[in-house]
């Protein structure tokens, strides 16, 4: 696929680059002539090297965009090839064309000076144009294509394998995040039918001892559910809006408990505004009124804590006196399959830059210590997306 760059770019930079290449010369030449001891003029030498090389810029951009159009493939160099020598030549010929315009376009062996190709000053006449063309062309057609053609044309191939790689770059850039985004779609979209099975299974078991307390369970889990279809497009929230969603949840727990759930928050009110993966705490607080707090016979809390941590970092923990995992087999109970999936969205959007720890507590209980990246704009860390390499699974320290 043909390279698409703007002519006028290429133009300025023809402009500029042989025009720095006519002054670099005429220094060069000039000094050459003064300690050879020939009394040259500037002004004589700043013309022969103008003549020459800025004569090159008409000429340059169909060069170049020549080769961006029709780029030298492994499987189709032939064609390219024979178009690149054919264009070679007509370079040649474009360059000592506009040169012999110019006031030193020729070499005028009888007078011995730089003068017009194409008109004698002496004569007043026109010259043999085919005699003058055919010696010029003789005697600038292998430095013109060598020194200058080619170097454009590898110069144009250059551009063209640069642009070709970086656009290769940002595909596998893009594909990448959107693989990503699918992966944390997936992730949250088994995270929604899991709260609604075990949210349900309580519901039916309520409704052979308290049919109004499973009617006010119902109403909850529809405005539950509400909040959750709304959320559904996004992957970050706030964490206001995440303890709002939060709050509804243990609304219908607190009804199958009744008095034995307790729940406190305590929130740093710059946290407020944090951008946290949306269904976050829920399944995390679910885990540990499951595995917690359903095993105790008498009441329970949960207390939630959100606050800045060192740099730019979110702390949030999940603290509960249940009994805690005191064995190989209750943790794997306590991680059940929402602690799971959390730990494997937080990987999937920060990456390294999070973590996901679970532990029991001295004396009883248990707590889930998540931290992330602070950051209040959602922008700023879906631009960080990435997929992980594999599923990470939560790991249980003993305190």
């Amino acid at each position: 696929m043909p390279v698409k760059v703007r002519a006028v770019r290429v133009c300025s930079a023809c402009v500029a680059i042989w025009s720095f290449v006519s002054f670099a010369a005429t220094v060069t030449v000039y000094e050459f002539y003064r300690t050879s001891g020939r009394t040259t003029p500037f002004t004589t030498v700043a013309g022969m090297q103008c003549s020459e090389f800025l004569t090159f810029i008409p000429v340059t951009p169909f060069a170049f965009m020549l080769a961006l159009r029709f780029p030298l493939r492994r499987h189709n160099w032939i064609k390219p090839t024979l178009l690149y020598t054919i264009c070679g030549l007509a370079y040649n010929l474009g360059h000592i064309t506009f040169r012999g315009l110019t006031p030193y376009g020729y070499f005028d062996a009888s007078h011995r000076e730089w003068t017009f190709a194409f008109w004698d000053v002496y004569a007043h006449t026109f010259r043999n144009v085919f005699a003058v063309g055919r010696t010029m062309f003789l005697t600038t057609v292998v430095d013109d294509v060598i020194a200058s053609y080619i170097p454009i044309v590898i110069v144009a191939h250059a551009f063209v394998y640069y642009r070709g790689f970086h656009e290769r770059e940002l595909q596998t850039m893009r594909l990448e995040k959107e693989l990503a985004s699918a992966r944390l779609q997936t992730l949250k979209s088994q995270l929604q039918p899991h709260f609604l099975f075990n949210t349900l299974h309580s519901i039916s078991a309520l409704m052979l001892t308290d049919v109004n307390a499973a009617d006010r369970m119902l109403t909850s889990l529809s405005d539950l559910l509400r909040m959750s279809l709304e959320d559904d497009g996004t992957h970050l929230t706030s964490l206001s809006r995440e303890i709002e969603f939060l709050n509804v949840y243990l609304d219908i727990e607190k009804v199958r408990f009744e008095e034995r759930l307790h729940v406190t928050f305590d929130i740093a009110p710059e946290c407020l505004d944090a951008q946290v993966p949306h269904l976050l705490l829920q399944p995390v607080v679910e885990n540990a009124v499951r595995h917690g707090i359903a095993k105790l016979s008498y009441g329970g809390e949960i207390r939630i804590v959100a606050k800045r941590g060192h740099g730019r970092t979110l702390e949030l923990w999940i603290r509960d006196n249940g009994p805690g995992s005191r064995s190989p087999s209750l943790g794997k109970t306590r991680e059940g399959l929402g602690l799971r999936l959390t730990r494997a969205r937080m990987a999937a959007l920060y990456g390294e830059k999070q973590t996901c720890e679970f532990r029991n507590l001295a004396g009883s209980g248990a707590e889930v210590c998540l931290r992330l990246p602070f950051s209040t704009t959602e922008g700023a860390v879906l631009s960080d997306v990435s997929a992980p390499d594999s599923d990470p699974q939560l790991t249980g320290k003993s305190a």
